[in-house]
């Protein structure tokens, strides 16, 4: 079975997470994806950062919202990097992306990125949230699009078909069969996330899961060897 492998904010085990030296590092290490996420700042860059606020990942501290691009330039990222905007990830590597959008705002954001730069082949955009979704949906016809889930049901299943999304990325620690074959008579796609051990690869093999999302690039390697 090909398994597809996604490398989570780059290969954030590795390297420091969301930045250009974790998405290189992802794609020389032979990753199927990048996964990022993105946020706006005040003055309305698409930005690539997990959290809402910097505190966590920078040098820094606050809301992103409330930091204009020049001041978030001016953190460290992690040994020595900058904060990236979703451009220079483009630029970097030549993987496809999976997009994390945290809110309907950022959706418009990225809508005018993709339209402007023909994304809709090389970007598959997901959220934890239904109407982040559904906006991209909206805006950008024919993107790929997932529903993401923590903590979920079955209902994360009716939720993606609902939004029109192909694919839903679960965490692995909640995932069932029965969550699964639901999924899959549904049509959907399934990601595991984040598949970091020997166990959870297991798990994503029995499950017979599209792709997982990892930390770490040696799920790579020992995904093609594991029944």
């Amino acid at each position: 079975m090909n398994l597809l492998t996604i490398g989570h904010r780059g290969i954030m085990g590795v390297e420091p997470e969301n930045t250009l030296r974790s998405f290189v590092a992802a794609e020389h290490a032979g990753l199927d994806v990048v996964e990022l996420d993105l946020h706006l700042s005040k003055d309305g860059a698409l930005v690539v950062m997990h959290d809402a606020d910097v505190d966590r990942t920078t040098d820094g501290s606050g809301p992103i919202a409330d930091l204009t691009l020049a001041e978030l330039r001016a953190l460290d990222a992690g040994r020595g990097e900058r904060v990236p905007v979703f451009d220079e990830v483009l630029e970097a590597v030549s993987l496809p992306l999976q997009a994390e959008i945290k809110d309907v705002q950022a959706a418009r954001a990225l809508a005018e990125v993709m339209h402007k730069r023909n994304l809709v082949e090389r970007v598959e955009v997901s959220s934890f949230h239904d109407e982040a979704v559904a906006e991209i949906a909206r805006l950008v016809p024919g993107v790929r699009t997932a529903l993401i889930g923590s903590r979920y049901g079955l209902d994360i299943v009716d939720r993606a078909v609902a939004i029109g999304a192909a694919t839903v990325c679960l965490n692995i620690r909640r995932l069932t069969l029965e969550i699964a074959e639901h999924a899959r008579e549904r049509g959907l796609r399934i990601i595991g996330w984040v598949v970091n051990t020997p166990d959870h690869l297991r798990l994503v093999r029995a499950l017979e899961l599209d792709g997982a999302t990892t930390d770490h690039p040696e799920i790579k390697r020992t995904g093609r060897f594991t029944a």
